[in-house]
Formats: structure tokens, sequence, C-alpha cells
């Protein structure tokens, strides 16, 4: 017997085991296909607006019908229960009443005349009424004073005990004298219980006090009550389809033209200018078809005339760029002779000379720089990405600018993570954003130091150039990467640059797909970063420093301080007197150096770790 039991232990427990996998693999497949439905539904209700208002009218229709229905429901089993007991207590007294009669005027002495006596009357009470059925349930009162004169103790129909009688109502009733009491009650009827109302009086046969209860079947006005919930439940759900059909095809007349609106919308935003709504009536929604389609006709008018002006202004600014490449290499060389023999020149051709050796570099300048622009304008500019270490290409910039940034007497620092940093760029754009960024800083920094950090996160890298100079405010910080756009148009240009520096370099910013940005403070410099997703294709989720410095350094373990420590003597000077500098635009410096300048002046250091105080973020 105990290895029976055994058996059937293992078996149930290994039958369970497979009931739960059957139920966890049934879950984790069921569960995904839920979140899938929720998901879509959240969508759907996101994106459309027909969806959304049709199934809003479907959830308050279906709930107003159901308060209704409630109420009316409510309300019916109310009077019909009020209608069954008025009947119910009528013919109950009318009943006792003849019970009392009978009894009263019975003369029988022995027990089973009692017995036959108290059945007939009984059972005449017993059947059908006017519109209920009724049953009586016939109990001796406990505790009587006479108890030989209990000659009947008990006696019910249908086999019904006096447990179907709520015991509130058997108290009321043996603590009255003549008053009736009703309860709502159950009592079985073959397998179901049916409800009822027990209306209970006293009765006296023979000295002996008896308790007799006439329970009412309601199990009539049940269905009733049930086939009229049936027809209301049927009802609302048919009008909550036929409310969710008008609202859906109301919703769709006037949805429709909306989103063929916003679809032509979409198509106009992408260029196809030709795209137009289709108008049909003259009712709202037409008259809106016709304001838009006017509104796109004179869109297309005045973007065709603006392109056709852009290319125009492109094509001369192209076309007068490269004509004037011929005369301009041909006017250089006659400055340079005229520059080289300025020795034999009286003091006033002497200083001509030389004006016009350095216009003409400027002018140089300016015309490589319109080519570029030309080249960004017309959509011809290509990027040549190859991976390489942009921590190395900061150090070359460094090397670049060192006779500048000796002419300025300005320190140039470098703060960066200690290796290297392999980006995917185009290193000649990305040497002439970093050119341009350091060299406006030289220029604007008034000879404070000038601040270089590189950091880098998961996805992005970051460079940022930090002056201390004399800032500007976040209005002009706003406009700085403009064309030819001067903080200050009155203040001279001491480096004579063409202003399309920082243009140029936001441009060649945006061709890697990264972001260079620009703060400044009036009177506490400014600090311009460029930040390049490490691979292409990669999006740019964050920038690993922060756009607003709080200080200059490194946090963390493995990084290294490398500072570039300048000789600040001032830089050789020309025959006439000009220091020897390169001349850039006035928000940017050109990355050219005469040879003259070859040489760099003072040492290149690189400290030990320190821990520095840059946010990161």
């Amino acid at each position: 017997m105990r290895f029976r039991t055994r058996i059937w232990v293992k078996r149930a427990r290994i039958v369970g085991v497979r009931v739960a996998r059957l139920v966890s693999i049934g879950a984790s497949r069921l569960l995904p296909g839920i979140r899938y439905l929720l998901r879509s539904l959240h969508r759907k209700w996101r994106r459309s607006l027909q969806f959304r208002t049709v199934l809003t009218t479907l959830m308050l229709a279906i709930a107003s019908f159901a308060v209704v229905g409630a109420y009316l429901s409510n309300q019916i089993a109310n009077n019909l229960f009020q209608e069954r007991l008025v009947q119910a207590e009528s013919e109950t007294r009318y009943n006792v009443k003849q019970v009392q009669d009978t009894f009263d005027g019975a003369q029988v002495t022995d027990q089973s005349s009692v017995i036959t006596l108290v059945y007939d009357t009984l059972n005449a009470v017993e059947g059908r009424g006017s519109v209920i059925q009724r049953r009586y349930v016939f109990e001796a009162m406990p505790e009587q004073t006479k108890p030989r004169n209990r000659w009947v103790e008990s006696r019910a129909s249908d086999q019904l005990t006096i447990s179907v009688i709520p015991t509130e109502l058997r108290t009321a009733v043996q603590d009255s004298g003549k008053e009736q009491f009703w309860a709502s009650t159950e009592f079985p009827v073959g397998t179901e219980d049916r409800p009822g109302i027990a209306v209970g009086n006293k009765v006296t046969f023979n000295g002996t006090v008896y308790e007799l209860y006439l329970i009412y079947d309601l199990n009539t006005a049940q269905k009733t009550l049930d086939e009229i919930q049936n027809v209301l439940l049927a009802g609302g759900a048919v009008l909550a389809l036929l409310i969710g059909a008008v609202a859906w095809y109301v919703t769709r007349n006037v949805v429709s033209p909306v989103s063929h609106a916003a679809l032509v919308s979409e198509k106009l935003a992408a260029g196809q200018l030709q795209e137009r709504m289709v108008v049909k009536g003259e009712d709202e929604v037409a008259r809106l078809g016709a304001s838009f389609n006017h509104m796109a006709a004179s869109l297309q008018e005045q973007i065709t005339q603006l392109a056709t002006l852009s290319q125009m202004q492109q094509r001369f600014v192209s076309d007068v760029s490269h004509e004037l490449r011929t005369p301009l290499t041909t006017v250089r060389m006659a400055a340079e002779v005229l520059y080289d023999a300025r020795g034999d020149f009286d003091p006033i051709n002497k200083r001509s000379a030389e004006l016009l050796y350095n216009q003409v570099e400027r002018f140089q300048s300016l015309l490589a720089d319109l080519l570029e622009i030309s080249r960004f304008d017309a959509g011809v500019a290509t990027l040549d990405a190859e991976p390489g270490d942009i921590v190395q290409l900061v150090s070359h910039v460094m090397e670049g600018v060192a006779p500048v940034a000796a002419e300025y007497g300005s320190e140039v620092t470098l703060n960066a993570p200690a290796g290297s940093i392999i980006v995917d760029m185009d290193d000649r754009r990305i040497d002439r954003i970093l050119r341009n960024l350091v060299l406006n800083a030289l220029e604007h920094g008034e000879g404070r130091p000038v601040n270089i950090s590189v950091a880098a996160n998961d996805n992005a890298v970051a460079v940022a150039v930090r002056d201390h100079g004399i800032g500007m405010t976040p209005t002009e910080a706003a406009r700085v990467f403009d064309r030819f756009w001067r903080a200050d148009p009155a203040r001279a240009r001491t480096t004579g640059g063409s202003g399309l520096g920082l243009s140029i370099a936001a441009e060649d910013a945006k061709l890697h797909n990264g972001w260079l940005h620009a703060w400044g403070r009036k009177g506490g410099g400014a600090n311009f970063r460029l930040t390049l997703a490490l691979r292409q294709g990669e999006t740019i989720t964050k920038s690993p420093l922060q756009l607003e410095p709080v200080d200059v350094g490194l946090q963390g373990p493995g990084s290294e301080r490398t500072m570039l420590l300048l000789d600040h003597s001032p830089a050789p000077r020309d025959d006439s007197g000009n220091q020897a500098a390169d001349e850039s635009d006035g928000g940017t410096r050109d990355a050219r150096t005469p040879d003259t300048r070859a040489t760099v002046p003072g040492t290149a250091k690189t400290g030990p770790a320190e821990t520095g105080t840059k946010d990161g973020s």
C-alpha cells in the first residue's frame, strides 16, 4: 500500500511539472502577442484621430447604456416585486382568516381527526393563487405552556422545512400578536433554488399556537425580469454598434480630407510641389481644400523663384570665383615681384607694394573660401572619412598655430585622455574646423590662455576650444556661424579674413553628421564645442563635454594633462615693421602659414597625470 502511494505521488508530481511547463510555455507565447496588440492599439490611438474618436464615442455610449440599463432594470425589478408583494399580503390575510375560522369551528377530539382537519385545511390553502403559486410551512411555536395540546407539530408542502424561513421573520412572528410580517427568501424546487416571498402569521388550534407561513413563488417574475434585461442588453449592444458605425462614417467624412491634407503637406515638404488636394463640393472642407491648393500654388511659385535665384547666385559665385583665379594668380605674381623689389623703392611706393602683397593674399583666401562655400551650396561637397586619431590631429593643429599664439602672447593647453581616440573622419576638414576655432580663440582671447579639451564616451567624441577673452552674448553666439556676420562691425579687422571661416566649419561638421555649438559670456570668454560620432552612420545622443564650461581638466584615472608652452616673445617682423602673422577673417583665422615662420619659438612639454575639474557631461 505504501509503495503504491509513493508511485501515485510521483506520478502526480510529474503531471504537475508538465502542466506547469505547459502553462509557462503558453504564457511565454501569449504575452508577446498581448504586448504587441497593446502597443498596436496605443500607436493607433496616438496616430489616428478617427480611431480615437470612434473608440471614445463607443466607450461613452456603452457607459451611458450601462447606467440607463441598470436604472431601468432596477426600477422594473422593484415594480414587479412590489406588485407581487401587495398581492401576496392580500391573499395571505384572506387565507389565514379562512384557516383560523376553520380551526375555530372544528369539533374534533381525537388526534387522527385533528391531523386530517389540519391537512385538509392546509391543502386548501396550497395551490395557485390568482397570479403566483404559493406553498406553506406550518410549525408549532416552541416553549408553550400546554404541550399536551400539540397534536400537530409541523407540516410543510413539497418537502419544505422550517429552515427556508428567515430567522428574522420567525422572531418577528413569534413576538407579535395578530400582525402579519413578510421577508424575501429562497426555497428549493427540484434541483434549483427559486426566489420567493414568505408571509407569516399566527393561528391557534385547540389552545396551541402555530406559525403559518405562506411562501409565494417569484420564479415567473424573475424570468420576466431576465427577459427584460436580455432585451435591454441586446438593444444596448445594437445601439452601441449603430452609434459606432455612425461615428465612424461621420468622422471619416471629416478626417479623410484632413488626412489627405496631411499627406499632401508631407509631399510638398519632400519637394513634390505639384501635389494638390482633391476638392469636392462647396462645404467647409471643400473651401479648406481650395484654400490649401491656393496656398500650395503660391508656395510653389515662391519656392521656384527662390530656387532659381539661389541657383543663379550659386552659379554666379562659382563662375566668378573660377574666373578670378587666373587673373588673381597673375596679380599675385606681380605683387610678389614688387614685394621682393621693395627695397629699391621710395617709402611711399615701398608701403604700397607691401599693402598690395598682403591684400592679394587676403583676396586669395577669400576666393578659396567662396569656392568652398559654393561647393556646399551646390551639394557637391563629399566626405572622405577614414579612421584617425583625433588627439594627434589636435596636437598637429596646435603645432601649426604656435607662431600665432606666440604673436598674441597666449598659452595653449591641451587636456585629453591617455592614449588615442580613433574617429571616422575626414582629416582635412576636421583639421580646418579645429584650426579655425583655435585661431579664432587666439584672436579674441586678448593674450589670455586658450584651453583645448578632448573627451569621448561610448559613441561620440568632443573637442572644446575655450578662450578667456572678450566673449559674446547668447544672441551673438546664435549668429556666430552666419556668413560675413561680425559681432562688432566697427571693430578693425586685425587679421583681415573673409568672414566665412566659421560658416565653413559649421558646414564641415554637418557633413560629418556632427554638432558644432558656441557658448559665450560678455567679458568671460567663449567656448566652441565640436562633437563627432566615433563611427560613421551612428547617431549622437549626448556630447561628452558640456557646452558651458565649468573649469579645464579631465577627471578619472587614465587621463593625462598635456600642455603646450609657447614663447611669449614677439614674432619676427618684416622690413615694414609688421608682425609676420597669418591673416584670417574676423571670426576665423586661415590655416596657411608663410615659409618665413616655419621655425616655432617655444617648447612643448608633457606633464604627469593630473586631476581636472572639467565636467564631462
